[in-house]
């Protein structure tokens, strides 16, 4: 398939610059698959499409504050560095600018120097490995000085740390939310529990691989970034339960989709206790062994997450979907509205 076969107008002022003040105030599409009709409500209406037995599969990674901004030691020139992915002790890959005048055994400051850094390695693509010092615990001195890493097409100031977060987070290591479920707020999640639903967690490190573009023609050319994932024995048992009984699985998000779907393929079709590292790309074509509901905001044109959609629904459905978005002003991308596709 072609890129341009997953191409949609935007206006840009339909992208969601900040988050609304009631997390659960968002709009919410409804696709149905079998009827290929839509309907539009308001996110707590969700209620309305659960039932009991059903279990909602979200990811609990939380977003590291990983935008730091220091000086370099002997010339005081001021850089800023991302952290992309913790590798052997407290040795990071990262994005840093500007890139060229950091050079191995550069000496880097943040803060007050409650922490500091040397770069050990420069990589193909422009990162670096930088090697951390610090008093403390890493990520209580990470809270303190970083920021967090909002997607670039998002130019405002985020006032509050934590409306980039789930109010579910809870383990570390994302460079990006999974912005599907910044909609859910503990009350609802308590009402939807009352009705019988099931909640289940997995754990996926979102990458900023997740706002590359797709730079080929044809998709089948095109190589996921590899992101780390895990899922316990409960939640595997929960799941393997809910669907022996004939509940639903409905994933939040696409990041929760792809974990279940990398687990699923890799175990002949089971939920097993499982970790490790997934680049699965999930496009037209894609045979689903998990998932029966998808929960998800709206995405860039020609990404790989509209991609995801499509397989899940249908191509003309999701851009006819999209369409009436737009043409309903919805609110796209992170701080956006919702879709549920059923």
């Amino acid at each position: 398939m072609n890129i341009e076969d997953f191409d949609f107008e935007l206006p840009e002022d339909l992208i969601a610059q900040t988050p609304l003040k009631n997390r659960s105030a968002s709009r919410l599409m409804v696709l149905d698959k079998a009827t290929r009709e839509l309907d539009h409500k308001h996110f707590t209406d969700i209620k309305d499409y659960l039932k009991s037995g059903d279990c909602l599969v979200l990811n609990d990674t939380k977003v590291l504050p990983a935008r730091l901004y220091g000086v370099k030691e002997d010339t005081g020139g001021k850089v800023e560095v991302l952290l992309l992915k913790q590798n052997e002790g407290d040795t990071w890959e990262v994005l840093a600018k500007p890139a060229k005048r950091i050079k191995v055994g550069t000496k880097l400051i943040f803060g007050d120097g409650q922490l500091k850094a040397t770069c050990k390695e420069i990589l193909e693509h422009g990162g670096r490995i930088l090697d951390f010092e610090y008093n403390g615990i890493f990520y209580e001195v990470l809270e303190e000085l970083g920021e967090m890493p909002l997607p670039p097409y998002i130019k405002e100031q985020l006032p509050e740390k934590d409306r980039y977060q789930t109010v579910y987070a809870k383990e570390e290591g994302s460079a990006a939310a999974p912005t599907a479920g910044l909609h859910f707020t503990e009350e609802l999640l308590e009402e939807i529990k009352s009705m019988g639903v099931t909640i289940a967690f997995i754990t996926l490190h979102v990458g900023l691989g997740t706002f590359r573009p797709v730079s080929v023609e044809n998709i089948d050319d095109h190589q996921m970034h590899s992101e780390f994932y895990m899922m316990s024995k409960e939640t595997a048992n929960t799941l393997t339960e809910i669907r022996d009984n004939g509940g639903r699985i409905i994933s939040v998000g696409t990041t929760s989709t792809r974990t279940l779907e990398t687990i699923t393929r890799d175990n002949n079709g089971e939920f097993v206790e499982s970790s490790g590292w997934t680049d699965i790309f999930i496009y037209p074509g894609f045979e689903f062994k998990a998932i029966d509901g998808l929960i998800t905001n709206f995405h860039l044109p020609k990404s790989t997450l509209i991609m995801l959609v499509s397989a899940f629904s249908d191509r003309d459905f999701i851009l006819k979907a999209y369409n009436e978005a737009v043409k309903e002003k919805y609110r796209f991308f992170s701080f956006g509205d919702a879709m549920f596709i059923i």
